[in-house]
């Protein structure tokens, strides 16, 4: 028996032992090692997307772990093998797969939503989700590949080049990674932040920022394009008034990426979209390339993970860490290690 951390209902969280079914023809079974607590977790944690997810839900990710087992049919995996997940599985048949966008199928399962997900000590996949990684990579930098697919495929949609003006607007895990992936293609970023701390780590890994409540962001976008605008913002924050700037810093044929999600329908200078002929682009998710550059990223060092890492908690742990991460500014990312051998007898059931 293991055990799974599972959400019930709206701010209610439990570590309960839970059955993984034996890997069938075409899955691998998995050990997580560790998996991260991302926004759509805390979002689910508040019962947000209750119309979505099925209780009692397993929760997770972003993880790393290695194989278990392999079932029938599996080749080129075995035990032992270090692996993250590319958390997606689609039909292949409705029209956003039939023109390639399996990634934004219109039937997506995304798993750890709409179906179990990581955050327990086995997990049984298809194997076509599996990305190797290196033996080197240590697992628990390793669990923030995910994220940092997110971000190289959001620096991907906005089309960043070399020696572009780049800002982006929320420090938080996802913004910081945009802003770490921007700054490798070879852009001049800043990053917009409320928060102190945030700020401060950003600052220690060579990122300029601003703090929107002390200064004029739009002027100072002015000072430093010499007027001319950013080539393209990032609106990360999900507050209305993120994309308020995220809009006004832009210059003439300016991109506009958002990342966010945002719980409700925002206000939105159309004037200036049509003014300065702004592009505004959604990204959502990743495809398998995304994927595969974020573990080099990570590997490399381009994405120094481990600074990254606020706290590790044991699985039993799970629930005090979404508390937590309710309080924002002070943490960053909060892992969850499935590795413990933490007594079920003492998990709540």
């Amino acid at each position: 028996m293991t055990l799974a951390v599972r959400y019930t209902s709206a701010r209610t969280l439990d570590t309960a032992p839970a059955q993984t079914a034996p890997p069938g023809p075409g899955e691998v079974e998995l050990a997580p090692a560790y998996v991260g607590i991302c926004g759509t977790d805390l979002h689910i944690f508040h019962g947000d997307m209750d119309a979505r997810v099925s209780t009692p839900a397993v929760l997770g990710h972003e993880m790393s772990g290695r194989v278990v087992r392999v079932g029938e049919g599996v080749q080129g995996w075995q035990p032992g093998d270090a692996v993250t997940v590319m958390p997606l599985r689609w039909d292949d048949t409705c029209p956003a797969c039939r023109a390639g966008h399996q990634h934004i199928c219109q039937h997506l399962d995304f798993i750890g939503i709409d179906s179990p997900g990581a955050m327990q000590q086995r997990w049984t996949v298809p194997a076509s989700t599996l990305i190797r990684l290196p033996d080197s990579l240590p697992l628990d930098r390793a669990a923030l590949v995910e994220p940092t697919a997110v971000a190289v495929h959001d620096v991907g949609r906005a089309g960043v080049r070399e020696g572009e003006k780049v800002v982006v607007v929320g420090g938080g895990p996802v913004g910081i990674l945009i802003a770490l992936v921007a700054r490798g293609a070879g852009a001049d970023v800043r990053v917009v932040e409320l928060s102190a701390h945030r700020r401060l780590l950003a600052e220690e890994l060579g990122l300029a920022t601003w703090d929107p409540a002390g200064a004029d962001v739009r002027a100072l976008v002015g000072q430093w394009t010499g007027d001319a605008g950013a080539d393209v913002a990032f609106e990360v924050s999900g507050a209305a008034g993120g994309v308020d700037t995220a809009v006004e810093v832009l210059g003439v044929r300016g991109r506009l990426c958002l990342v966010a999600i945002h719980p409700r329908p925002r206000e939105v200078n159309l004037h200036r979209f049509f003014w300065r002929e702004l592009t505004l682009i959604g990204a959502r998710l990743y495809d398998r390339s995304d994927f595969e550059k974020a573990v080099a990223l990570v590997a490399d060092g381009t994405i120094p993970a481990e600074r990254l890492i606020s706290k590790v908690v044991p699985l039993t742990q799970a629930p005090a860490a979404f508390e937590a991460l309710e309080g924002g500014g002070e943490v960053m990312k909060i892992l969850v290690d499935c590795t413990s051998d933490d007594d079920i007898e003492g998990a709540a059931v």
